[in-house]
């Protein structure tokens, strides 16, 4: 089947650089590693960064940011490819991101170190960062961390070959988001009318379809997964227990990885803890970031930033013969 598709479908895909279509009044931006990212910079105190998952946007951490912004400067960006940020051609990888937030740390004024907290594959630009410059990693807190070389389906591994990777994330990466979404939580009450529109709109955006399948193909974890041994940094590790996308195993295996790593598993809860485990998850993240916080110099001042919607991983493609995958 995906050798016809490969032949029946264009493999062109085309990037985008430049404003997209829908971005809220009074964004705010920054020019990083030749990209324009969209960024919120808010709150007073010791930095906190959060980092979004596959094809999700800053969106993502809209309650969290509520909840740290109190007592925390939050910074939460779009990485390169996804929310209002550009989608040049280039690398997508899990380090390239990295450098992407370690650009803004500094347009921002940020020098001492941070709290990092991520979702899913951002979890792995979490770890990177933190393998590139731990100076400027405080501490660590990962929600269902996406990043191990045995999570990637079998439509990941097929995208690499050029052509096919083409192919298939033209024909497939944008179909059937409801049901691809609603492999992400448990309880199938979120998945709404709203969050599904939302989703569409985000696939819809020029230079999406290539950009992802650059990510796509930047997950080379197994060439990374042995130095997360030496990530000494304090961790939290925030799962679902009922998550189908990064099964509960990975979060006991990353436990065991990572040498100063907790981790806390929430019930009745899937991919998005932040969503569905919100009261309990919220509370463990807030105290962890709490303790033991470094001091921040006040950051230099910046717009207000316009809301963003609350917007989890959107989904990932599959073949028609395997099962639906979803977000990342």
């Amino acid at each position: 089947m995906a050798a016809a598709v490969a032949l029946g479908v264009s493999g062109c895909l085309d990037f985008h650089r430049g404003p997209l279509p829908g971005a809220p009044k009074g964004a705010t931006f920054a020019e990083i590693e030749g990209a324009r990212i969209h960024y919120v910079d808010e709150g007073e105190g010791p930095t906190v960064v959060l980092i979004h998952g596959f094809a999700s946007s800053l969106g993502a951490w809209s309650g969290v940011r509520k909840a740290l912004a109190g007592k925390h400067r939050v910074i939460a960006l779009d990485l390169k490819g996804f929310g209002y940020s550009d989608r040049p051609e280039g690398d997508y990888s899990p380090a390239a991101e990295a450098k992407i937030v370690l650009g803004l740390l500094d347009k921002r004024g940020v020098e001492g170190p941070v709290a990092v907290v991520a979702h899913s594959w951002g979890s792995s630009v979490a770890l990177q960062l933190a393998l590139l410059a731990p100076e400027r990693v405080e501490r660590l807190a990962l929600y269902d961390a996406w990043v191990y070389a045995d999570q990637l389906p079998n439509f990941f591994l097929w995208a690499r070959a050029s052509g096919l990777g083409e192919a298939l994330v033209g024909a497939f990466y944008d179909e059937r988001p409801d049901d691809k979404i609603a492999i992400a939580f448990h309880d199938k009450k979120y998945v709404t009318e709203a969050l599904i529109e939302t989703v569409e709109d985000q696939l819809a955006r020029p230079g999406t379809k290539a950009a992802a399948l650059a990510a796509i193909r930047g997950q080379r974890f197994d060439e990374v997964e042995p130095k997360y041994k030496t990530i000494d940094k304090p961790t939290l590790l925030l799962w679902g227990r009922e998550d189908r996308v990064t099964t509960l195993e990975y979060g006991e295996r990353l436990s065991k990885d990572l040498p100063r790593a907790k981790l806390v598993v929430y019930p009745q809860c899937g991919h998005f803890p932040m969503i569905e485990a919100v009261t309990p998850s919220t509370r463990d993240l807030v105290e962890f970031l709490s303790a033991a916080a470094p001091a921040a110099p006040a950051k230099p001042p910046a717009p207000a930033p316009a809301p963003e919607p609350t917007v989890p991983d959107a989904p990932k493609p599959a073949p028609a013969e395997a099962p639906p995958e979803a977000s990342r």
